[in-house]
């Protein structure tokens, strides 16, 4: 099983390979198996990296109103994209455990394994970012200060998101918990489900 110590740097590498470039419109070039649990991740924070920068580019006060548009539709995809790789790395983690016989005891968990995954990439780059803030040498001090009491949060965040995983885990390989993968049902890109869009269609 991979462990979480292997998530964290990929997330981490991901990150970085990105700001290598920081250009939302740069190609994927994910260094691991595509089809891996590995390749699954960095894509994951990679999505999660360029989807970041765009949803800052958005609020750009001064941006083309069909320009702004155009983003809202690849943030849109983004997040699809981002759901079915959540999907795919809980396939991974239901493999693991599902011939795991529950105890007596097990209980469910409110999120699945890959949700708080990606709850934990998310968080990766608020620190990358929040890093950055409280060292940008040409903001006020003031600034650089309340940025680094943010960033002692969210370090603080990580940690506890972090063992909180790593334990989930545990419980799963010891049966205390019963493993679960439940589909997201997006509705609102799906043109069946979708009010707007099946009341377009000829």
């Amino acid at each position: 099983m991979i462990t979480l110590e292997q998530i964290l740097h990929i997330f981490q590498q991901g990150i970085d390979d990105y700001h290598r470039f920081d250009n939302v419109d740069h190609p994927l070039e994910n260094p691991y198996e595509e089809a891996s649990i590995e390749g699954y991740l960095y894509n994951k924070v990679w999505i999660d990296t360029v989807q970041w920068h765009l949803e800052d580019l958005i609020r750009d006060p001064h941006i083309d109103p069909v320009e702004a548009l155009a983003l809202k539709r690849r943030i849109d995809r983004s997040n699809q994209d981002r759901t079915d790789l959540v999907e795919q790395i809980d396939e991974y983690f239901w493999m693991l455990f599902h011939n795991v016989e529950p105890l007596p005891t097990a209980t469910l968990n409110t999120e699945s394994p890959a949700w708080a995954l990606d709850r934990l990439s998310i968080l990766q780059l608020k620190l990358y970012h929040m890093k950055a803030e409280a060292s940008r040498l040409e903001a006020e001090a003031s600034h650089r200060a309340a940025c680094e009491a943010k960033l002692q949060v969210l370090q603080q965040q990580n940690t506890d998101l972090s063992i909180a995983i790593a334990q989930l885990l545990e419980s799963y390989q010891r049966g205390e918990k019963v493993m679960r993968v439940y589909k997201q049902m997006k509705m609102y890109n799906d043109p069946n489900l979708n009010p707007v869009l099946y009341g377009q269609q000829p």
